[in-house]
């Protein structure tokens, strides 16, 4: 019980007082001000993207906290004497990020239902692309960790990428009412992508095509996926 009261407590709990500032902040006091976008309550156009936000945070701190920590406590060199392969142990972490990113984005959501009426669109797709992202992410924090040289390291990832990068992907606003040059310097953050087909997914609403979102979402996946598996099979970070 006290396991999972820390868990309550260090990851469910500060994404919903998260989400519960944002929704009054910007959904309620500033979103009542902004009108509709896209034919939509402004507070229903940003929810897709405050979902998103906690579960893109979550599955990777979650699996960057862990890995750093065993190599910090050298527990994970167990690991490597195990009759375990380099995948089967990457795998375990990752979907430790996925099943955390799942829980607090389901909590995220129930918070969300509170404020205002978001029925999911397409059930499927959505939960189809919280295991994707979540497991996207989840990947990328074990990159992070084993690279990491201090606890403070572990948050350089989420400092200066993830959240510049969620801010700048439309969250708050659509792409589309942004300048030229910086609809096209758009096109190269993944992030928009992720929040584009989200909105998709909860709202029906398609900013960019789905097909083009899914192939970037599963090409990152399997470019950082082989990336972690040639580090940890060569014990990078980790034997040296």
């Amino acid at each position: 019980s006290r396991g999972l009261g820390d868990v309550y407590k260090r990851q469910i709990l500060p994404s919903v007082i998260t989400i519960f500032l944002y929704i009054t902040i910007f959904g309620n006091f500033i979103g009542s001000r902004l009108g509709d976008i896209s034919g939509l309550p402004y507070i229903q156009f940003i929810l897709p993207g405050l979902i998103i936000m906690p579960i893109i945070s979550n599955s990777y701190m979650n699996v960057v906290g862990s890995f750093y920590s065993g190599r910090f406590q050298k527990s994970v060199e167990e690991l490597f004497v195990s009759p375990l392969s380099s995948h089967v142990i990457l795998i375990g972490y990752v979907f430790g990020g996925v099943s955390r990113a799942f829980v607090v984005g389901f909590a995220v959501y129930l918070v969300s239902l509170s404020f205002t009426n978001i029925p999911i669109h397409n059930v499927y797709l959505a939960i189809f692309l919280t295991l994707l992202v979540s497991f996207l992410f989840s990947i990328l924090g074990f990159i992070n960790a084993v690279y990491a040289k201090s606890f403070d390291d572990i948050n350089i990832v989420t400092t200066f990428v993830l959240t510049p990068l969620t801010y700048l992907g439309g969250t708050f606003y659509s792409i589309d009412a942004l300048p030229q040059v910086w609809q096209d310097i758009s096109v190269f953050n993944p992030i928009a992508y992720i929040i584009s087909s989200y909105r998709l997914a909860f709202l029906g609403l398609e900013e960019t095509s789905l097909i083009l979102s899914l192939s970037i979402i599963v090409v990152l996946i399997i470019i950082l996926f082989f990336v972690a598996l040639m580090i940890l099979s060569k014990g990078i970070g980790i034997k040296n």
